[in-house]
């Protein structure tokens, strides 16, 4: 779901690696870190959430050989790679990969790899049908998102196609999001250094471009969501896909962003997530209602010392 606040590591670390594997130094440490919540079940909600938006966006086929960037936990991948002939997971984090090699040990078509750089070392060249990548380059300097993308059209074979997603400054909601990271930036005493996987932000032109020089062809682009949401394609013979029949079920719906904004309450603003969960008792619009329940109540679970003093509505009790 990616709704976290600044990642709560230290800001003694200086490379991706240390930052990830001090964030999952155990198990539940790993899945918090890419979900919010400890519980096996929303990780399933959420990865199952994802993996309807990945399938659709790579047309994915049970021959494909499929990689994801960023697998943390195998949270996509553990809904995916029932489906496809090979997954292979790449996280820059040692312990991530553990945990997702253990959560994904009965499939015998899957495979994983830790990174050392920002590039996709362990695949060859043409080897890789299609490949995701999703609340990951979040979480990167532009110099690394782009290095991630040149090397995207180098492991694809001609006419693969990549699905991935970044913060998109652009939209009310995103921008939202944005202006909480400058705030903490305002709080922060000068002489620190940032947090080095620090939330990131991007309009959908400024990711067009990485993109377009990265050497991919711009398949589908969605914009109406606090997400740029692009699905490129390693350039080769024959057509690229045509995606604008499922563009409305790739790209985060209007509910979700609305859940999206009102969790912002939660995080940022202090508000209980009991009352949130409250508010959605009878709410039947969609399926995104029960995983956001879900999660919250995961989340308080978790944290219930964060709310302490926040109000509760009438009728609700911690």
């Amino acid at each position: 779901m990616t709704v976290e606040t600044t990642p709560a590591a230290s800001q003694a670390s200086a490379n991706y690696k240390d930052f990830w594997n001090a964030k999952a130094r155990t198990a539940t440490g790993a899945m918090i870190a890419v979900d919010g919540s400890a519980d096996e079940d929303v990780l399933r909600l959420t990865g199952a959430y994802s993996r309807r938006q990945v399938e659709l966006a790579l047309q994915l086929q049970p021959t494909d050989r499929v990689f994801e960037i960023g697998c943390g936990v195998g949270r996509i991948g553990r809904e995916i790679a029932p489906n496809v002939a090979a997954w292979h997971g790449l996280d820059i984090s040692d312990n991530m990969v553990a945990v997702a090699r253990e959560r994904l040990a009965a499939y015998p078509n899957v495979s994983t790899s830790t990174l050392s750089r920002s590039h996709l070392d362990p695949l060859a060249d043409d080897s890789m049908d299609k490949g995701y990548c999703v609340a990951v380059f979040i979480h990167m300097d532009k110099e690394d998102f782009l290095l991630y993308l040149q090397d995207v059209a180098r492991v694809l074979v001609p006419g693969g196609l990549f699905y991935f997603d970044t913060w998109n400054l652009a939209h009310p909601v995103g921008w939202r999001r944005y202006h909480y990271e400058v705030m903490q930036a305002s709080r922060t005493d000068p002489r620190e250094r940032k947090d080095v996987a620090r939330n990131q932000f991007c309009v959908p032109e400024e990711v067009a471009l990485y993109a377009c020089k990265a050497g991919l062809e711009i398949v589908l682009t969605l914009t109406d969501s606090p997400w740029v949401q692009m699905v490129v394609r390693k350039p080769g013979d024959g057509p690229a896909a045509d995606l604008s029949a499922h563009a409305a079920e790739i790209a985060y719906t209007p509910l979700w962003t609305e859940l999206f904004d009102n969790t912002l309450d939660v995080l940022l603003e202090g508000r209980h997530p009991l009352a949130m969960i409250a508010d959605l008792e009878h709410d039947t619009r969609g399926p995104e209602i029960a995983m956001y329940r879900a999660w919250l109540r995961a989340l308080w679970k978790e944290n219930p010392q964060t709310w302490a003093g926040a109000p509760l509505p009438p009728g609700v009790s911690a």
